[in-house]
């Protein structure tokens, strides 16, 4: 009987880590959430670039009726959550970051077609004291972007889905970063500012009746009939 009860107890010891793992609900899209796209630098993606904007302004809206939580709980149920500025308005502390971010991954977007960023922000779910000191989990962020043409407002791509995901540190790995100066806000807003890069300059492939990457380049004026099989 006692190695059952030993047993369970390990069983649900699993399953409550498990739990814990991530702090992040599926979103819709995993664009911007590659593993690669950590790794790579704002030159290593701007060079990839196959459609050229020049970014006039980025417009940022974290609406007021998202959920915010200061709940010390490992994963409150919240769509804001975040805690390393000091309490207040955490709507405006997160658009600050927000702006800071994206402003910085397109700042070198600066030749083609004058166009406007229009942001707005689904989730930003970083970590609680209590997640960043024990176990870690994600910092779930999701927003959409729509491109508008600076001069008439008309809209160049419409709006998709962005999850933008990052690994968050816990427990001595969070302390570790903290004293190299890689806090959460500095990781998040690096982090963002590569995804709007990438978003970006990567190929238009995602975009409805758009040609497939590789003919991009050639931008065909042309159509070209079916082939009949």
């Amino acid at each position: 009987m006692g190695h059952v009860f030993k047993l369970s107890k390990l069983i649900l010891g699993c399953v409550a880590l498990a739990a814990l793992s991530a702090c992040v609900k599926p979103g819709d899209v995993t664009r911007g959430a590659t593993p690669q796209l950590e790794l790579l630098t704002a030159t290593d993606i701007a060079s990839q670039a196959v459609t050229q904007f020049n970014v006039t302004e980025v417009r940022v809206e974290v609406p007021r009726d998202l959920k915010v939580s200061e709940a010390n709980t490992f994963k409150p149920k919240a769509d804001i959550v975040w805690r390393e500025d000091p309490l207040g308005d955490r709507y405006k502390q997160v658009e600050v970051i927000l702006q800071a971010a994206f402003e910085r991954g397109v700042n070198t977007l600066t030749e083609g077609r004058d166009v406007v960023l229009d942001i707005q922000l689904h989730e930003f779910h970083a970590l609680t004291q209590r997640t960043r000191y024990t176990y870690g989990g994600t910092h779930a962020i999701r927003f959409s972007l729509i491109v508008l043409d600076a001069e008439t407002g008309a809209v160049v791509e419409p709006a998709r889905v962005i999850q933008a995901d990052l690994k968050a540190f816990g427990g001595g790995e969070a302390l570790a970063a903290e004293a190299r100066g890689e806090t959460q806000k500095v990781r998040i807003t690096d982090h963002l500012a590569k995804v709007v890069l990438f978003e970006m300059t990567r190929p238009r492939d995602f975009l409805p009746d758009q040609p497939a990457a590789t003919e991009v380049a050639a931008a065909p004026t042309i159509e070209t009939p079916p082939v009949v099989q």
